[in-house]
């Protein structure tokens, strides 16, 4: 066979496929998407939470800062799962 004819075959048979595919796509009946109502809740207030934002924007001068400092320990403490005493029974 000539290599012109097996270019044009195999064109042929790509513009079928692409075709089909488009044909059956089009014709797919999709069911609407429904939304599930989801409510929105705020989160409580978190004063750990409040006082991270304060240290975050002192930037370098929070690493001299007590508060600072207590804050970050609370805050590992919290992550790594150790007990320690709660952050909001100390008036924040």
């Amino acid at each position: 066979m000539d290599g012109k004819l097996l270019a044009r075959i195999g064109a042929i048979m790509f513009v079928a496929v692409a075709i089909t595919a488009t044909v059956i796509e089009l014709t797919r009946k999709d069911e609407p998407a429904t939304i599930p109502s989801v409510r929105i809740v705020q989160p409580e207030r978190d004063p750990l939470r409040e006082e991270q934002r304060r240290c975050q924007q002192l930037g370098q001068k929070a690493a001299d800062d007590a508060e600072c400092l207590r804050t970050w320990a609370e805050t590992r403490d919290r992550f790594l799962g150790r007990a320690s005493s709660p952050f909001s029974s100390e008036g924040w």
